[in-house]
């Protein structure tokens, strides 16, 4: 059964219970009506305020810029000349787009569950025999509710811990530190995991997702100066048991990301949509991450177009391109390398008319630079973009001999785009349905490995990296070595898109180095300062509505 199915009737339960409003402060919550919570939640109904916090982690997965500009492998569409303040961390203020919804879509998240939390220990009336079921509705809310916290720490180091139901409006709190937050995250998932289901209904956050989720948590926790001793052992304890028995070399790449088979093994945690309930059900835009205007090319016809639309600016920086070997899979399954004709037209140009027909090839990004004669074949019959013209207007010099059909029509941004986000009931401009996978075993393999590096133990990490490239590649023991910067591009390779890039270069301590390599806006004016550029700017309007009791991050 999809969780999404039942998000439907639970928007209105809990705006009764909370009456949260997105446009005012986190802790702006009240009841609107004198309506008590008992007369609407009983045993029978309870789990809807569960799914609802399910249902507000939609948003918190769609806060892309925050996640990926800035980094080694994904910087703007925009020349070189021009300026964004997360990507290149210049002008960065506390009104910079995109800090703001990394905010308050986790406070929402974390908001829903204090209320879920709160009716399941204090309002609702449970019979003896429903002591199992609210317990595990407890385990969700706690869970989830670290995820949040976890997402907002990474973030903006420490911030306000809210960990009650508010049922009057307060504008005086106070950031609590990096620390506490860490040790509430901690404690959440701990108390969480006795009570969570081993094999839930899919959707559901599991056990196994919580102890992935905590093993990631150790790892972050074990760079800080407040870390344990132990906590990358920790870490790596809880990453084998979040793997349990599952292989990833049952599944090829490929199949973990076809959309017929997205309730897979592979996946611990995924967001939910699907083709019923709201609007909300089939809007996840995630298709249109990593993209450019396709639909400007002859024959692929916009609104029918299954390619999608660019929903944000990114593209891939040569550094990304740059790390696929010639036999990882991962680079046809995670790029479209041709683009195809989705409409019979014809195209006119000075050297004449060209009939297109549905499925012809377009344009075609080959991942190794053309020779010379085989650009002319290819040039006579289609758009052809080499690999050091992927951005930035570079079209290349003509070559002799060659009759360029199709060379008034060259766009400045160009670029293999995503495929592995493909969304089969997309067309066009419309949203789609596809989850947004969360956390899957083969990250949990990356994060063992990190973890088990950082602790000292490089052959267990090394079977780690290893399991994950040679799925990719078919190579066994391909690494003989280990470093951080091994784990990283692996990461790079197999979670592009997926996990948050900023945060896992933020806690290895790599992302100034790696963002002056390789991200080419940032290294052409990026004004990145590592005693401020490591934490976001706490959103400008939290900050007023604080009326001074919210401290700002320096220098913001």
């Amino acid at each position: 059964m999809k969780l999404g199915k039942k998000i439907i009737y639970t928007c209105s339960i809990l705006s009764l219970l909370v009456g949260f409003n997105a446009c005012e402060s986190f802790l702006e919550e009240e009841n609107p009506s004198e309506i008590t919570a008992e007369s609407y939640i009983t045993e029978d109904t309870a789990d809807e305020l569960v799914v609802g916090i399910y249902s507000s982690l939609r948003d918190v997965y769609k806060q892309y810029s925050t996640a990926f500009y800035g980094t080694d492998i994904f910087t703007t569409q925009n020349p070189l000349y021009s300026n964004n303040s997360l990507n290149e961390y210049y002008n960065m203020t506390s009104s910079v787009g995109g800090v703001e919804g990394v905010w308050d879509s986790n406070y929402k998240v974390i908001s829903n569950a204090n209320s879920t939390i709160n009716q399941y220990e204090n309002v609702i009336s449970w019979s003896e025999s429903s002591a199992t079921q609210k317990a595990y509705g407890i385990a969700q809310a706690k869970g989830l509710r670290a995820l949040a916290y976890y997402n907002l720490v990474q973030q903006f180091g420490g911030v306000v811990l809210v960990l009650d139901e508010i049922n009057e409006i307060s504008f005086s709190y106070t950031r609590a530190s990096e620390e506490e937050v860490f040790n509430q995250i901690i404690s959440d998932l701990e108390t969480a995991i006795p009570n969570l289901e081993a094999v839930p209904d899919f959707g559901r956050f599991s056990k196994r997702a919580a102890e992935h989720l905590l093993a990631d948590v150790y790892v972050t926790r074990g760079y800080k100066s407040f870390g344990s001793s132990d906590d990358f052992t920790k870490a790596a304890q809880y990453a084998e048991l979040a793997i349990d028995s599952y292989d990833i070399l049952s599944q090829t790449y490929a199949e973990v990301f076809d959309y017929d088979n997205q309730e897979n093994d592979e996946v611990l945690f995924s967001i939910q949509y699907g083709d019923g309930g709201e609007a909300d059900d089939r809007d996840n835009d995630k298709q249109g991450i990593i993209m450019n205007q396709v639909f400007n090319y002859i024959g692929i016809e916009r609104t029918t177009s299954p390619y999608g639309e660019v929903v944000f600016a990114a593209m891939p920086t040569d550094f990304f391109y740059s790390l696929f070997e010639d036999n990882d899979t991962r680079d046809e399954v995670t790029l479209y390398r041709a683009l195809i004709a989705t409409e019979a037209t014809s195209y006119s140009s000075n050297y004449g008319t060209d009939i297109i027909s549905i499925g012809d090839t377009i344009v075609y990004y080959p991942k190794n630079a053309l020779t010379t004669a085989d650009l002319k074949d290819k040039l006579n019959r289609y758009f052809v973009y080499q690999p050091d013209q992927y951005a930035y207007d570079a079209v290349g010099d003509n070559i002799e001999g060659v009759i360029y059909q199709y060379s008034d029509n060259q766009l400045k941004t160009n670029f293999p785009i995503f495929k592995k986000f493909n969304d089969v009931n997309s067309a066009g401009t419309d949203g789609g349905y596809r989850d947004t996978y969360v956390f899957r075993v083969a990250e949990t393999h990356l994060v063992a490995a990190e973890a088990y590096l950082k602790a000292g133990n490089n052959t267990a990490a090394l079977a780690h990296i290893n399991k994950v490239h040679e799925r990719a590649s078919g190579v066994s023991n391909y690494y003989t070595s280990i470093d951080i910067d091994d784990v990283l591009n692996e990461r790079a390779m197999e979670l592009a898109g997926e996990s948050n890039r900023w945060n896992i270069l933020k806690r290895t301590g790599k992302l100034e180095e790696r963002i002056n390599s390789y991200n080419p806006h940032v290294i052409d004016h990026g004004e990145f300062d590592a005693d401020i550029h490591l934490v976001r700017p706490i959103p400008a309007a939290e900050m007023e509505l604080s009326d001074g009791s919210l401290i700002q991050n320096p220098e913001y």
